[in-house]
């Protein structure tokens, strides 16, 4: 039989979230939960929404792309002594 894509649920801290679903995602989930209890560990839907939002964020390209861009742009050093690079947006590339 062949394993579920969330597979096994790691051990993490949380922070507690209030959603509210659509009657048919809420009975999908319950499915799939049903199932992942199943294969693996008892566990309630609940418990799942976490580790499917992670694994789309992980799994969302554009959202991967811009958030190095986000992580690099803080990452640039600001000014002549951290070792950064002044731009002045008006010049034009001419040494002159």
């Amino acid at each position: 039989m062949s394993e579920l894509r969330l597979g096994r649920l790691p051990r993490v801290g949380v922070a507690r979230v209030t959603i509210v679903l659509p009657e048919p995602l809420k009975e999908e989930l319950d499915l799939y939960s049903a199932e992942h209890s199943r294969l693996y560990e008892p566990v309630e839907t609940a418990a799942l929404i976490p580790h499917m939002l992670e694994a789309f964020l992980r799994s969302d390209r554009g959202w991967r792309s811009r958030k190095a861009k986000l992580a690099g742009a803080r990452q640039r050093p600001k000014t002549p002594l951290t070792g950064g690079v002044i731009r002045n947006d008006s010049d034009d590339g001419d040494p002159g």
